[in-house]
């Protein structure tokens, strides 16, 4: 378990009248212990927990499947083990809550992520106890980041920033999607990730996707790509999009690309603690205005155990709560994006990085690649 996190944990349970917290998504799960059950985040049934109570005791709550991991990982942190096919799980869970002491105490849990037929039998089992919604305490700690994890996010983006350069400069015209694929996942393991999540290849009339992973159409000269990926270490995972032509930039590319680049300044002086999340925002977008490209709903958000995390530097910094606003914070590392997918001309362009809120402004984690400048994909 990690120390700097529980103690943490333990002074959130003491503000907000909390005997226990109960971390049961596999985000919460990692922030607590350091590390993620494999087969959590791809089977919800397989429930993996980590329980803090108010006076620091720490357990762990696992899957028979994952048992021999979980006690790898955590060799001296005492561990229930529930049997996935005999078990009812919530029983299990409620005798271990019960053996700390908490048959009835005021206990935070993810109602957020914990199935409600799971959260009912739950109750059932421990009547006596008050179960408390706790998801947006462990997000507002994930907000401001340990020295730690700044250096794995640090790393992180150093690798996503890497695979994708490297990957576009060993493609050429005529290559397809796919190759830009292949290339990027070996370059992501080679340099240290455990893996991946969203890859991101659009090329051509498909940039202007938001969201779609590789195809086999092949690389056409003054193409625009937009390539993304987040690569994972012990459930982080940092986000880098970068932007390339094909041999030359398709008109207005370079226009479209040098406002962006020019926003992404905008926004890194604007970013510094005690800034507004709205106003940052607000900023973006009538930059975007000067050119008559349409808005989107955020430039950046929160980034670390989560692809997007609160705060948002967008229409709504708390997701959740319309109209609301949030401040920039020294720890917070954020996502920010500058970009525009509905360019009018045929293409969408991209450039993401990491960013960490440093006591008198930011500083840039993802430094890999010149991003002032348009990538080119030759030959």
């Amino acid at each position: 378990m990690r120390k700097a996190i529980i103690d943490r944990q333990v002074k959130a349970m003491a503000e907000n009248g909390l005997d226990a917290m109960v971390s049961c998504s596999p985000e919460n799960y990692a922030y607590a212990t350091g590390f993620v059950v494999p087969s959590q985040p791809l089977i919800r049934h397989r429930h993996a927990m980590a329980i803090v109570t108010a006076d620091a005791k720490t357990e762990l709550f696992s899957v028979d499947m994952e048992a021999s991991t979980v006690k790898r990982r955590a060799p001296n942190v005492p561990t229930r083990i529930w049997a996935e096919f005999t078990d009812d799980a919530m029983r299990v869970l409620a005798d271990q809550l019960k053996n700390l002491g908490l048959a009835q105490a005021r206990i935070g849990i993810e109602m957020d992520y914990l199935p409600a037929g799971d959260l009912a039998r739950l109750q059932a089992a421990l009547p006596q106890a008050k179960f408390e919604r706790c998801e947006h305490i462990l997000a507002r700690l994930r907000q401001i980041k340990t020295p730690e994890e700044i250096a794995l996010l640090r790393r992180l983006s150093r690798i996503a920033d890497q695979a994708i350069t490297d990957a576009l400069a060993s493609v050429k015209a005529g290559d397809s999607e796919m190759d830009i694929a292949g290339h990027l996942t070996r370059n992501v393991y080679a340099l240290g990730a455990e893996h991946f999540k969203l890859m991101i290849i659009a090329t051509g009339e498909r940039s202007m996707l938001p969201n779609v992973g590789p195809s086999e159409r092949r690389l056409q000269p003054r193409d625009v790509c937009r390539v993304e990926i987040f690569s994972v270490i012990d459930g982080y995972q940092a986000g880098v999009c970068r932007t390339a032509v094909v041999r030359e930039a398709p008109p207005m590319a370079n226009e479209i690309w040098q406002h962006l680049v020019d926003c992404k300044y905008r926004i890194m002086e604007m970013v510094k603690p005690g800034a507004s999340c709205r106003a940052i925002y607000d900023a973006f977008i009538a930059r975007l205005a000067e050119m008559k490209l349409p808005p989107i709903s955020f430039v950046g958000h929160g980034i670390g155990l989560h692809l997007h995390e609160d705060p948002y530097l967008g229409k709504t910094p708390i997701l959740g709560r319309p109209g609301s606003d949030a401040l920039i914070e020294e720890g917070m590392v954020l996502g920010f994006e500058p970009l525009c997918y509905e360019t009018g001309y045929g293409f969408g362009m991209q450039n993401k990085d990491m960013l960490l809120v440093t006591a008198n402004g930011s500083e840039l984690l993802s430094d890999y690649a010149n991003t002032d400048r348009l990538l080119v994909v030759k030959g």
